[in-house]
């Protein structure tokens, strides 16, 4: 509860006021010559002289003593009036102010009642668990003052904290799902409780089949099922009228033309001149003539013999062609691609992100640090194709979620933990008290 409120102004008031009351009555009557003559108390203020040389025992001390010990049964039933939903005394909420605003009164009631001494192993104890209830009840009105804004700061979306095991088990769930998609599915093993097939009924070549399939084979597996019921048992059955026979190519005569080399003699040479010897030139030799034929590429056209005198011209060679990569190759490539891919993601969620995501302690793991969890989904990016850098996205997700929900874990943890140390001992402290009072009253 934030006590910078108005609400727990008139409290304060109250509070300041009772504590000079109570300051102004103890010194009146127990030490009234510090007090300047303005400030005495009216006769009818001052306590009847009594035989306790102690404060506690003395009217006043009586008095303060049993305001404290009302202020301590009416704080114990602030849990009792917290269960009672209906019960229409006070809202929660008042009661929540009244209990903290009263039980800072006590300090200086219990002080003044116990005459700023110890007293007795009794009161001594008791004194020591009152500066405990004290301060863890100061302790937690601190953090309920403080931790909602941290929470609000650092929590953009805060869970139901009684929802928050069953968020962490759907994370675990969505990514042992995705784990299992990019596993390739097993193959399905037969029942090995299943009977063997009978001997019986074992398929041969000569079987005949059933006379309600017999005029309709259309697959493999159909004609071995229209044999024996439904299981397949043996091998499939093909009718001989419908085997194709393989054809045979017949063999390509032999070229017994040696094929002829670009850019010789002898391939510039027509055929039936003799041929000249090195570097002799030709003469007498009239050139043939040659009709133009169109040539598809890549066959090179034939080079013409060169009339007498003249230089041959040189022979035209084939520029050989790029090939393009086939289709198959790129897909080939890009399969190869993703196939490494899932494989980085399924050892990335196998070592690192359902680990994290299962373990009770998620802070104590590398994942539950934020700049490291940052450093790793970059790296992760790196190793992946762009089709899935958005899974790599969805991992992240889930991890930031399990940090969030793991702060907000701990901020509960601090937000309620000191009420496992209040509450115990509070009601340790009332009973000891209620052994006091009585002690006090009736022995001495």
């Amino acid at each position: 509860m934030r006590i910078v409120n108005r609400a727990h102004l008139p409290w304060f008031i109250f509070v300041v006021a009772a504590t000079f009351f109570a300051t102004w009555l103890y010194l009146g009557n127990f030490t009234s010559q510090t007090l300047p003559s303005a400030l005495r108390l009216p006769d009818s203020l001052l306590q009847k002289p009594s035989e306790h040389h102690r404060v506690g025992g003395t009217p006043l001390g009586l008095i303060f003593g049993t305001i404290a010990l009302s202020i301590f049964v009416f704080a114990a039933l602030l849990g009792v009036r917290k269960k009672i939903v209906l019960w229409r005394v006070g809202t929660v909420q008042r009661w929540l102010r009244a209990h903290i605003w009263l039980t800072l009164l006590t300090i200086p009631l219990v002080i003044l009642h116990s005459g700023f001494r110890l007293g007795g192993p009794m009161t001594t104890l008791i004194i020591i668990l009152y500066v405990v209830v004290m301060v863890s009840g100061i302790y937690g009105l601190v953090l309920q003052h403080y931790v909602p804004t941290v929470m609000m700061e650092r929590l953009p979306a805060e869970s139901v904290y009684e929802q928050i095991p069953h968020i962490r088990a759907q994370l675990v769930a969505a990514a042992t799902k995705m784990r299992d998609s990019f596993k390739p599915v097993p193959p399905t093993k037969a029942d090995a409780g299943a009977p063997a097939p009978s001997p019986a009924k074992t398929v041969t070549a000569g079987s005949a089949p059933m006379a309600s399939t017999a005029a309709d084979l259309s697959t493999p597996t159909a004609r071995a099922k229209s044999v024996v019921g439904s299981a397949i048992i043996a091998e499939t059955i093909a009718p001989p009228e419908k085997r194709l026979e393989e054809k045979i190519p017949p063999p390509r005569p032999p070229n017994t033309k040696p094929p002829e080399t670009m850019g010789t003699p002898t391939a510039r040479v027509p055929e039936g001149a003799p041929v000249p010897a090195g570097t002799e030139k030709i003469t007498g030799v009239a050139p043939p003539s040659v009709e133009p034929k169109a040539v598809a590429p890549p066959t090179p056209i034939a080079a013409s013999a060169a009339a007498p005198g003249e230089k041959p011209p040189p022979a035209t060679v084939a520029q050989p062609i790029a090939k393009t990569p086939a289709a198959g190759a790129s897909t080939k490539i890009t399969a190869a691609t993703d196939a490494d891919s899932e494989s980085a993601l399924l050892d990335f969620l196998d070592r690192q992100i359902i680990p994290y995501l299962s373990a009770r302690r998620g802070d104590r793991m590398r994942l539950g640090k934020p700049r490291f969890s940052e450093d790793t989904f970059r790296f992760v990016k790196l190793r992946v194709t762009e089709a899935y850098r958005d899974r790599v996205e969805e991992m992240k997700g889930w991890c930031d979620e399990r940090r969030m929900l793991d702060l907000q874990i701990k901020l509960q943890h601090w937000l309620h933990a000191w009420l496992f140390v209040h509450a115990p001992i509070s009601f340790l402290l009332l009973m000891l008290v209620f052994w006091h009072a009585y002690v006090t009253l009736f022995n001495y």
